[in-house]
Order: structure tokens, then C-alpha cells, then sequence
């Protein structure tokens, strides 16, 4: 009887473990690798390879580093109520970081490179003997830089077998790293107890939560405003269209959101937040998948 309830005991942290990795909450990230197929020419099963090796493997190895260091009590990101950490969750983030690595080789060497550059960071972002998140400037850059441009390089690098530096990746490069800001403060909006608790001042904590929707309302008008003179540069119009047919839920809920909070009511959520991530993650992910459909530019 006692070694059945051990048994079950185990199974329940290695279940719990790989709660924490939090993969489903991977794949809000999935505009950048969308966004990053627009533009370039694209190998179908590389392409694949890559989408696995990001949303299945890398984003989950960080986000259970992330668990393992914080250990939340309260919601976080996909999680409304995280369970106990314990030593399965490090060997389950070990184990993807190998597999991510690993899988990356298949691909190609700068890819891999990149993967291993991207997890490194990932666990300085973490680890509490560095701890960027604890900096609100340098933990945001971080975030920024690395899911956004360096994530948006990274796929086309592992997509195509002739990838090319051009000022146009370069730009929407940047608007990628410029959605993130935007993006970032709003997914730590109902976190601040939880942050205080560990002394972390993170960029929505240092904006204060009216500050935070001003801010990613600004954020994301110049990054809109950035994509669509680079879609028309590029002599794209049907791509504005999709873009901002796409964008028009995401605004309602928004603007909402934030009446909302501004006459008083309680609506400062992880539910809120999640929805608001998980809406316009599928939307943007929708219209630059149709994007690329209607451009075509597959072999």
C-alpha cells in the first residue's frame, strides 16, 4: 500500500513538472515565428522543425527554469494555479534544453547556435545569482531583444538554406522586438503582488497599472504604425488589410479592458490578461499565416 501511494506520489510531480513547463502557454509566442516566415523563402520541413523545436522545446525549457527559480504561489503565465516546485521540474527543463539543442543541430549549425545563445539567456533572466527580470530596463530589453529580433532572425536562419542580412529583415526584425515591448509589460499587469513578494521591480510594476495600458497602447500604435509603412514599402496592401482586420478584436477587448479598470471595477485579472494574450497571439498568428498563403512563397 505504501509503495502504491509512492508510485502515485511521483507520477503526480513528474505530472505537476510538466505542468510548470508550461507548453500550451509557448505558444502565445507563435506571431514572431509567423511573422518571421513573410518574409523569406521557406524550406516546408525545416519549417516545421524549427515551429517544433521553439514551442515545444525552447520557450517550455524557459518557462520551467523560470517556475523553478520563482516559485509562483499565485497565477502566472498559463498557469491560474501553478503546483508545488520540485526537482522533476529541473530535470524535465534540463532534458528539453538538450532535446531543443539537440534538434537544432538537424537543422543547421547557426540555428543551433542561436537556439544555445537563446537558452543561455533564458537562464540569466532566471537565475537568482543574475536575475535581469529583477531589473525592470534590463530585464525588458532582454525580453524584447531575444523574443522578438533575435527570435525573428533565428527562424529565418533555420528556414531558409540561403539566408541574407537584408535592411528589410533588419526593420520588421525590429517591429517584432517592438509588438514584445508592447506585449511584455501587460503580461505582469496582475503579478505585482506576487513580484513585491520577491522584490522584483518588473517594467509594469515600475509603469503602475494605468501606466502599463498607456504604455503598451503607445507601443503598440508605433509598432502598427511600423508594419504597415513596411508592408506598403514592400508594395504589400492586401497584407494592411489582413492586418488590420485581424487587429480590431484585439483593440475592442483592449479598450474595454481598460474603461473598465477605469471606473473602478476589479478587472485587473489573470483571466483578463490571458484572454487578451491568447487573442491576439491567434489573431496575428492567423493573418500573417494567411499572409504568407496569399504571397506564397514556399518551396
Amino acid at each position: 500500500m505504501t509503495q502504491n501511494l509512492k508510485k502515485t506520489d511521483s507520477k503526480q510531480e513528474w505530472l505537476n513538472a510538466l505542468q510548470l513547463m508550461r507548453i500550451p502557454f509557448s505558444f502565445f509566442l507563435m506571431p514572431v515565428y509567423w511573422f518571421a516566415l513573410l518574409n523569406t523563402e521557406v524550406n516546408i520541413s525545416d519549417a516545421i522543425a524549427v515551429f517544433v523545436i521553439l514551442h515545444f522545446f525552447v520557450y517550455p525549457a524557459s518557462n520551467g527554469y523560470n517556475s523553478y527559480y520563482d516559485r509562483d504561489e499565485q497565477s502566472i503565465g498559463g498557469l491560474k494555479s501553478p503546483p508545488k516546485v520540485t526537482r522533476q521540474l529541473w530535470y524535465l527543463v534540463v532534458l528539453f534544453d538538450i532535446l531543443g539543442i539537440l534538434l537544432s543541430l538537424l537543422v543547421n549549425l547557426p540555428f543551433a547556435t542561436m537556439i544555445i545563445m537563446y537558452l543561455l539567456v533564458s537562464k540569466a533572466y532566471s537565475f537568482d545569482k543574475i536575475r535581469l527580470k529583477k531589473y525592470p530596463l534590463i530585464g525588458a530589453l532582454t525580453v524584447i531583444f531575444f523574443q522578438g529580433w533575435f527570435t525573428y532572425t533565428a527562424v529565418q536562419v533555420g528556414v531558409t538554406t540561403d539566408y541574407k542580412f537584408t535592411m528589410s529583415n533588419l526593420l520588421f526584425g525590429f517591429v517584432s522586438s517592438l509588438f514584445l515591448l508592447g506585449s511584455y509589460p501587460m503580461t505582469q499587469i496582475y503579478q505585482h503582488q506576487e513580484d513585491t513578494r520577491r522584490g522584483d521591480v518588473t517594467l509594469s510594476r515600475m509603469l503602475g497599472i494605468h501606466g502599463t495600458f498607456v504604455f503598451t497602447a503607445v507601443i503598440f500604435l508605433i509598432a502598427s504604425a511600423g508594419t504597415i509603412i513596411l508592408f506598403y514599402w514592400e508594395r504589400n496592401i492586401i497584407n494592411i488589410f489582413i492586418y488590420f482586420v485581424a487587429l480590431v478584436p484585439v483593440n475592442i477587448y483592449f479598450i474595454k479592458w481598460y474603461i473598465d479598470y477605469r471606473k473602478g471595477k476589479l478587472v485587473i485579472t489573470y483571466e483578463r490578461t490571458m484572454m487578451l494574450n491568447a487573442m491576439s497571439s491567434m489573431l496575428l498568428s492567423g493573418a500573417f499565416i494567411i499572409m504568407k498563403m496569399v504571397n506564397c512563397r514556399w518551396n
